[in-house]
């Protein structure tokens, strides 16, 4: 039974993540002490007390997904899970990367920090937003972009396609959608127009410290948001996650490719359960799982005794 591990990205957060792992697994206690000391920033105290509006910073909240991925990562590790291939959303790429041997757990934790930090930097210079487009075409939505100005950002599933760029052109883009019969459109709770040309100084920072960077190649499968294919060298991590961040997530290519492989159980190993349903809408001929605490533990457990 060939399983992959998927990795939420930014949007996934929320007060009280990874608590319950935390009363109970003293290593992931360990975890959190380790994780505060490579960014410098209290942790335990963003993830459980928050508040919200500090948590969702996108300096904070990218280390701290981060660090709530891989402690659950590590509890299912504990427990004899292993998969055969990764995936990660956008900033899950990083935990994706982690659990493929290519990252190290602190340089994981300074490396999201600071992609985190260089996002901020460049949404504050081009102040933007995003909007997710429901059941329109992509090639109708590709026209549409092209006229406003603003891009594709997420290719999430057939249904749901997010668009970014600067307010007047994501608003442009929904009134043109609306004209051509869309019916949902809503606006995202983000603070920047993530994975646009807007995002271009993030990018050249982002590869200039990548550059200093030391990778070990992937140890399992890990599938690139930027075209879909299997990282094959450090090299190319390198490379394509700088060119992230400006690029569209091809999320929908990604998982098509991992069922076109014969991978036949995915799991969501984070907070949340956004993957977990996206998954489910691609292809109904997987099983579908999500662990962030004991019930979903438990769950899974169960579900891998059964078909042991």
């Amino acid at each position: 039974m060939k399983m992959v591990g998927l990795f939420p990205g930014q949007g996934a957060q929320y007060v009280g993540m990874g608590k319950e792992f935390y009363d109970r697994f003293p290593y992931v206690r360990d975890l959190f002490e380790r994780a505060s000391d490579a960014v410098s920033m209290d942790l335990k105290k963003l993830c459980f007390s928050g508040p919200e509006d500090i948590l969702t910073s996108t300096q904070n909240v990218q280390p701290a997904v981060t660090l709530i991925n891989i402690a659950c990562y590590e509890v299912l590790k504990t427990h004899d899970v292993e998969f055969q291939a990764f995936a990660g959303h956008s900033l899950g790429e990083y935990s994706a990367l982690y659990a493929a041997g290519v990252l190290g757990f602190d340089q994981v934790m300074r490396l999201t920090k600071l992609r985190g930090a260089f996002m901020h930097e460049a949404a504050e210079k081009n102040p933007g937003a995003m909007a997710a487009i429901m059941n329109l075409p992509m090639p109708d939505l590709e026209q549409i972009c092209a006229e406003c100005g603003s891009q594709i950002a997420n290719i999430n599933s057939e249904g749901q396609l997010i668009i970014t760029g600067s307010q007047d052109e994501v608003e442009k883009t929904i009134d043109l959608c609306k004209q051509k019969g869309v019916k949902r459109c809503v606006m995202l709770k983000v603070s920047g127009p993530w994975h646009s040309k807007y995002m271009e100084s993030a990018r050249e920072k982002l590869d200039l410290e990548l550059s200093k960077q030391n990778f070990d190649d992937p140890k399992a499968p890990v599938v690139s948001n930027v075209d879909a294919s299997y990282l094959s060298s450090k090299k190319e991590v390198r490379k394509k996650l700088a060119t992230q961040v400006t690029m569209p997530v091809l999320w929908l290519q990604s998982m098509k490719r991992l069922v076109d492989d014969g991978y036949e159980v995915f799991v969501e190993v984070g907070p949340k359960k956004v993957l977990s349903g996206l998954m489910r809408r691609i292809s109904r001929e997987v099983k579908v799982y999500q662990v962030e605490d004991s019930n979903t533990l438990a769950a899974f457990m169960d579900f891998l005794q059964k078909t042991a």
